[in-house]
């Protein structure tokens, strides 16, 4: 039989278990601090585009009602949903907005106090309000002016 040649000269005796359980502890806790990142990362990325989306589908809302004839003494609307009084047509979102639904409230106000009036009194400035909901939670309420011009 041939004679194994030793390789390894000197003192060298490879890694110790604590140096390889060290190792992995250390790459763990990386791997561990680097997925966290990327969780947060991608929550903060939904949360965003939710906000974008509560805030495009306000904007468009409350420019509809603006543009649209007054109707006095107020009004209360949800799309999906209730269409408004004026518009029966008006009763869908775009397919962009699925699980968005928005609740319009129109209040005749004093123009004086912008204090809410007693039913049946209107003096032409209502205050508008949009209600944005995302799969049933409340996302954005913004509230507007429209005028009876």
């Amino acid at each position: 039989m041939e004679k194994v040649r030793k390789v390894f000269t000197g003192n060298s005796r490879g890694l110790s278990l604590i140096e390889v359980i060290v190792s992995l502890a250390l790459l763990g806790m990386i791997a561990a601090t680097f997925l966290g990142g990327l969780t947060s990362a991608y929550k903060i990325d939904v949360l965003a585009s939710e906000r974008t989306n509560a805030e495009s589908l306000t904007r468009s809302e409350l420019e509809y009602v603006k543009h649209s004839t007054y109707w006095p003494l107020g009004f209360t609307y949800d799309i999906p949903g209730t269409p408004p009084p004026w518009d029966a047509g008006h009763d869908t979102l775009a397919s962009h907005y699925d699980g968005y639904s928005i609740n319009m409230i129109g209040a005749p106000i004093d123009p004086d106090t912008g204090e809410e009036l007693p039913a049946g009194i209107d003096h032409g400035i209502q205050l508008v309000t949009a209600e944005v909901y995302h799969q049933g939670n409340l996302v954005l309420t913004t509230s507007s002016y429209k005028v009876n011009r």
